[in-house]
């Protein structure tokens, strides 16, 4: 016989462990750059930039266009990474199972 009081707990055991996770990766950064270190974003294990540097000479006035793609190239990247440091520690509490409720 299922012990639904059992099973119930189990979830609220998991759901802990799945915010305490969430609350450690938020502390957690990860760095990505872009046009060899032109940009730089860092960002935390919640998928939040929390500060994006660009270096003055990646500034051309007459290339804007160039700029705004370095950007979100390291943007991009950085939200990968950040995406990868939460799959991993994930991981750490499914054992490697993919579950649906997961990142």
């Amino acid at each position: 016989m299922i012990d639904l009081k059992q099973i119930q707990k189990m979830q609220r055991e998991i759901q802990e462990q799945v915010e305490a996770i969430q609350r450690e990766a938020e502390r957690q950064t990860v760095e990505a750059s872009s046009g060899g270190g032109a940009v730089r974003v860092v960002a935390n294990g919640a998928q939040q930039i929390v500060e994006i540097e660009i270096r003055p000479d990646a500034v051309d006035p007459d290339d804007i266009e160039m700029l705004e793609d370095l950007v979100v190239a390291a943007v991009n990247s950085a939200i990968e990474k950040s995406k990868e440091l939460t799959q991993k520690e994930m991981t750490k509490l499914t054992g490697g199972i993919k579950l649906p409720m997961m990142f």
